[in-house]
């Protein structure tokens, strides 16, 4: 029977997407900044992830070279001035390549209020229509976050636009000024789009989505 049930779990698991594995420098020291950083922004001293949501973000960049470089140096990011550096799990190029710079069990700073339980999925282009316009850009995002959703167990509800993050209920933001901080990429009406297509290839691999995002009030 155990065998049974596993044979059908895999027969239900979507396909995992080709992933390059192009890892930047997160040694002992950055783990020991975001650890920090945890603390401080979400009370918990720790740099591990247990993935509970997923984050799509647009780099606002031409390159992939542009966006790992930011993302290997780990320095104080330039528009909120903190350790450590600012990065993402996985970055898709335009042509599709899906990159993987970052272990799964360990935290990115990618969306203030969210970096504690969320993957962050980085999209090389300049607006959200660009990449939504982009086929190859778009089959791997897809198929990308539909396998982190049936690896992870996370629902729809979970997968969020960065200018989402202030509605999602897993948002905390303990530090006061960074409370309503937030960035332009992913508006909501792009992500009920994306969520739509993502909706519809994760039932085709048999997954069970859940209910769709629905915004909280954020007070901001």
């Amino acid at each position: 029977m155990i065998a049974l049930a596993l044979a059908a779990l895999a027969l239900a698991a979507p396909p995992k997407p080709h992933i390059v594995w192009k890892p930047i420098p997160y040694g002992a020291t950055r783990r020991a900044e975001m650890a920090a950083y945890s603390e401080k922004h979400y009370g918990v001293h720790s740099w591990v992830l247990h993935p509970r949501a997923i984050v799509e973000h647009v780099t606002a960049t031409n390159s992939f070279s542009s966006v790992y470089n930011t993302f290997a140096a780990d320095v104080p990011d330039s528009e909120l001035h903190e350790l450590p550096g600012t990065c993402a799990h996985f970055v898709i190029d335009r042509d599709g390549t899906v990159y993987q710079l970052v272990p799964l069990n360990v935290m990115c700073r990618h969306t203030v209020g969210l970096n504690w339980v969320a993957i962050g999925i980085e999209h090389v282009g300049l607006s959200d229509a660009e990449v939504m316009q982009d086929a190859a850009q778009m089959r791997s995002s897809l198929a990308l976050t539909a396998w982190l959703m049936w690896r992870y167990s996370i629902p729809l509800a979970n997968v969020i636009g960065h200018n989402e993050s202030l509605t999602s209920p897993l948002h905390k933001e303990l530090y006061a000024p960074w409370r309503c901080q937030t960035h332009a990429d992913w508006q909501h009406a792009d992500m009920v789009v994306y969520r739509a297509k993502l909706a519809a290839l994760a039932r085709s691999d048999g997954l069970t989505v859940g209910p769709t995002f629905r915004p909280r009030p954020s007070g901001c």
